[in-house]
């Protein structure tokens, strides 16, 4: 098992920026892709960023020169830094790793961009 615990959301005007956490425990040997992915009121859950093991990034065309993800592996944290955020980023993030063939999931943290 591997619990996944996010933190950083919050109410911020647009232009403004957050940066997201989430800290991994448990059984992460293994891990193969890390990422976030968000959840827009009335919509599907969508990806925004990944990081593979070997340290490939991919994301969303919605997000690409305003957020940037990263990790620390030494503190097992994987985060996501959101500058010159839009009302249409508000959605609750939730934090996604995957080791092998298991998929976890954090409870989510809510982000709302207010115009």
């Amino acid at each position: 098992q591997v619990q996944l615990v996010e933190s950083g959301g919050g109410l911020v005007q647009a232009g403004g920026s957050l940066n997201l956490s989430c800290v991994a425990s448990g059984r992460i040997f293994g891990i193969t892709r890390m990422g976030w992915y968000r959840q827009p009121p009335g919509n599907q859950r969508e990806l925004v960023a990944a990081i593979s093991s070997g340290g490939t990034i991919t994301y969303a065309d919605s997000v690409k020169g305003r957020f940037t993800i990263s990790r620390d592996n030494a503190k097992n944290t994987l985060y996501l830094q959101m500058n010159s955020l839009k009302p249409e980023d508000t959605a609750v993030y939730y934090c996604n790793v995957q080791v092998v063939i298991l998929t976890y999931w954090g409870q989510g943290t809510q982000v709302t961009v207010s115009s």
